[in-house]
């Protein structure tokens, strides 16, 4: 597990996240054993800070080991209601999804990785399930790339520094020479396509969400089966569709953000 060193780092803190994050939805019930495994923490390390989460209601055991239980949605709830992407969101992506009759998300980056904050789902058979929090690889998917052009080089490269916490291994990844250009590319034309470099079958395309100042803030798309949709109906088709609902929710982004906030004084 990566560790910070500044001198204000809480180790316990830490810890404790490590054990929330050993459970996956592969292995949703994990004994003690496992879970000091996972972590890389002793056994009476590990049981402490399960017996921690169980009194603060992030955990339960059963007969068969310890679980999640509901109450860790409020961790990232909490994110996604802070920032109210998805309420200004939804009613976008519900139109575009009428329109197109194929799934269509927003992600946001972290570190290396994409993180869906925002999905409006039509029912498929596709190799990846993907659903709200769920994160891949950014260099391998439109999403992830339509925000990476927007870094500056400095930023890029300290963000591809850190190592992906996806744990999925993509289809295609390009090289350095081969990403600068895409990015290039993406920068130019104001969106990126995707094909079948994150899994086999799924094609994708994605512009970016703005906030009241041009900075990209998150990015939308339109996924598709490449057995269903040929490159050139997802560019002729859905991606002016694409583009205008992306631009849709910047705009709402940008009227939020020129509201002014007032602090009630106590």
């Amino acid at each position: 597990m990566t560790r910070g060193t500044g001198p204000d780092f809480i180790e316990s803190v830490a810890r404790g996240f490590d054990v929330v994050k050993a459970f996956t939805p592969q292995c949703p019930t994990l004994t003690l054993s496992e879970v000091a495994a996972r972590t890389e923490l002793s056994r009476p390390t590990a049981r402490r800070m399960l017996l921690t989460l169980i009194e603060l209601g992030y955990v339960r055991e059963s007969q068969t080991g310890f679980s999640l239980t509901p109450r860790v949605l409020d961790l990232g709830l909490t994110y996604i209601q802070a920032h109210g992407l998805w309420d200004l969101a939804r009613p976008h992506l519900e139109s575009l999804v009428t329109q197109t009759h194929q799934s269509s998300s927003i992600a946001q980056l972290d570190g290396s990785d994409i993180v869906y904050v925002a999905r409006v789902a039509v029912p498929k058979i596709i190799s990846l399930a993907v659903s709200i929090g769920t994160r891949f690889p950014a260099t391998s998917t439109s999403l992830g790339r339509i925000m990476l052009a927007d870094l500056s080089p400095a930023e890029l490269e300290a963000t591809l520094s850190q190592p992906s916490r996806s744990g999925i291994e993509p289809r295609y990844v390009p090289g350095e020479d081969e990403l600068q250009a895409i990015l290039s590319q993406t920068r130019a034309r104001g969106w990126v396509l995707t094909d079948e470099h994150l899994a086999g079958g799924i094609r994708s395309i994605a512009a970016p969400i703005r906030d009241g100042s041009g900075a990209v803030i998150a990015a939308a798309n339109v996924t598709v089966h490449a057995a269903e949709v040929s490159v050139e109906a997802l560019t002729d088709d859905f991606l002016p569709l694409l583009i205008r609902t992306a631009g849709d929710i910047s705009a709402d982004v940008a009227r939020i953000d020129q509201i002014p906030r007032v602090i009630a004084p106590r």
